[in-house]
């Protein structure tokens, strides 16, 4: 049984247990140099951001990314598409993946690109024209993917490289 020394010694040793665990998070920022159009970060059919660095206390899944240039559709339809899931892995093979797409209704619009910092630095791809071959032109071009098994990565998403 415990007694009261014992009960705050144990609630003590649990407490601080519990604040050294510091929770997931990631951060996805924006840098447009392109002059123009709004830097636009969407999930689930709401919008994040549009331009300012969105953090987020736990996983950010099947989250995209684009220029708003006034030609885009809500979905980034017939703009250059950045998709990215930032989380931790879990098991390996199961933590951020981050990619770009040109598969229709997307089109190339302006030079993009991404890349992990505060972990997996100097991973990302850029895509500079419609021909980009680091980009997924249709759903079997999984070889773009760019995953990085790292805790509490950040996401930097660039226009006009």
């Amino acid at each position: 049984m415990f007694t009261a020394p014992r009960l705050f010694t144990f609630a003590a040793a649990v407490l601080a247990a519990v604040s050294t665990v510091k929770a997931e998070s990631h951060t996805v920022t924006f840098d447009n140099r392109c002059k123009f159009g709004t830097p636009t970060l969407i999930q689930a059919g709401r919008v994040l951001s549009t331009g300012g660095a969105f953090t987020t206390n736990g996983p950010l899944t099947a989250a995209i990314a684009y220029l708003q240039t006034g030609n885009c559709g809500f979905n980034g339809e017939r703009c250059t598409l950045v998709e990215t899931t930032l989380r931790n892995p879990t098991s390996p093979g199961s933590g951020s993946s981050t990619d770009l797409s040109l598969i229709p209704p997307h089109t190339f619009s302006v030079t993009s690109g991404f890349g992990y910092f505060n972990g997996c630095n100097g991973a990302g791809a850029d895509c500079t024209n419609a021909n980009c071959p680091t980009a997924f032109h249709n759903p079997n071009d999984t070889f773009v993917q760019v995953a990085c098994q790292v805790n509490d990565v950040d996401l930097v998403i660039t226009f006009c490289l």
